[in-house]
Formats: structure tokens, C-alpha cells, sequence
């Protein structure tokens, strides 16, 4: 992630409607058995999806560099239709692990995907002007809790932000954060559903 100063920053930020999945092609998280850094990724021989909806449903796994851990996750069935994944909150929503980039910030909890999408919020965050998105319903800018978008806030959530850049190059157990534990929370896992021809 970048170390630029705030000042540097784009003063304009154009919110292009964004979904939060967008994020979800590549998911850094602990790995359950050594606790170091492990990634989520689609299976490789599939192909890059039309829509970033679709990667909710994509069967995907969990690889650890560190101990060669291995855990499958493919989308379940409901009534003729795959039943996938809707992205949010502090766990994978595919293997429900822990997400790697999290920590404490502002006496709650700052968490990312990737790199891609820290360096997407430190934009937005950073931005002292926001053109909304017309139709924001889905939108991940609009639908971030209200602290991260307070003008008083923006420093401390940019250092907060600069801190995930900096997880997401360590990868031993010993660098995990504390922040980045189990916590309890409702599971979802199956809060949508797409109707296709067959499986992927």
C-alpha cells in the first residue's frame, strides 16, 4: 500500500458504485492450521467471471504457503439453485476464517480483503470531496459504517488502513494481528442464490 501523506492524496473521490464482492477474488485470511497468512482464490481452471456477482457462487480453496494447509469451499444447493456467499464482516464468507487484514481502529475493527481493496478505502477515506454513486444501494462506499466516514476520523482510519498495507506483506504466524481472532457473529453463508444450467 502506498506511505504517501494525506496531502498527496486525490482531493476528489468518484464513488463508481463498487460492490463489496468485487474484492472477494482474492481473500487473505489465517490459515486454520498454523495461523499464518493463507489465501482464498477461485480454482484456477475457471475463468474470469462476466459479472463480480458471480464470484459468490465460483467454488473455490484456502492454500498456506507456510504449512501447505489445503480447504476446499463449493457453493451448496437450495431448491435447484446454488446457494453463495454474501461478503462482509471480520470472516471469509467462503471458509468463514478470520480475515488477515484487520485491526483495532477507532475502538472498532478496520478489515480488508486485499491489498486492492485497502488502497480502494484509503482512496475514498482520504478524499476530501465524494461524488456518490447515483443508485447506491449496493454500493460498498455508501454502505460503510458512518465512522469511517467522518471528517474527524480520517486520520486515525488512514493509519489504521496503512497498517493492513503493511499486514498484507507478512505472512508468519507470529505477524498475525491481534485483532484478526474468532469473534462471534451471524454465519453467512447462503444469503443468495443463482439459478443456472448446471454446476461450475
Amino acid at each position: 500500500m502506498s506511505s504517501e501523506p494525506p496531502r498527496s492524496r486525490p482531493v476528489r473521490h468518484h464513488d463508481h458504485g463498487q460492490w463489496l464482492g468485487r474484492f472477494t477474488d482474492r481473500v487473505l485470511v489465517v490459515c486454520p492450521r498454523c495461523g499464518g497468512r493463507a489465501v482464498v482464490l477461485p480454482l484456477p481452471h475457471l475463468e474470469n467471471p462476466k459479472y463480480f456477482s458471480s464470484l459468490s457462487f465460483q467454488p473455490g480453496r484456502l492454500t498456506c504457503a507456510g504449512c501447505g494447509a489445503i480447504t476446499a469451499w463449493a457453493a451448496g444447493e437450495r431448491g435447484g439453485a446454488l446457494a453463495g456467499v454474501v461478503p462482509g464482516g471480520t470472516k471469509d464468507s467462503f471458509v468463514r476464517q478470520p480475515l488477515w487484514l484487520q485491526t483495532r481502529c477507532a475502538g472498532r475493527i478496520l478489515w480488508a480483503y486485499n491489498e486492492e481493496h485497502v488502497e480502494a478505502l484509503a482512496a475514498y477515506v482520504g478524499a476530501q470531496l465524494r461524488e456518490r454513486y447515483a443508485s447506491p444501494t449496493m454500493a460498498m462506499f455508501a454502505r460503510l459504517p458512518a465512522w469511517m466516514k467522518s471528517a474527524q476520523r480520517r486520520d486515525e482510519v488512514l493509519a489504521g488502513l496503512a497498517t493492513l498495507g503493511n499486514l498484507a506483506q507478512l505472512s508468519a504466524p507470529a505477524d498475525r494481528s491481534d485483532a484478526a481472532h474468532e469473534r462471534g457473529g451471524r454465519p453467512r453463508h447462503h444469503g443468495a442464490a443463482l439459478f443456472r444450467g448446471g454446476p461450475y
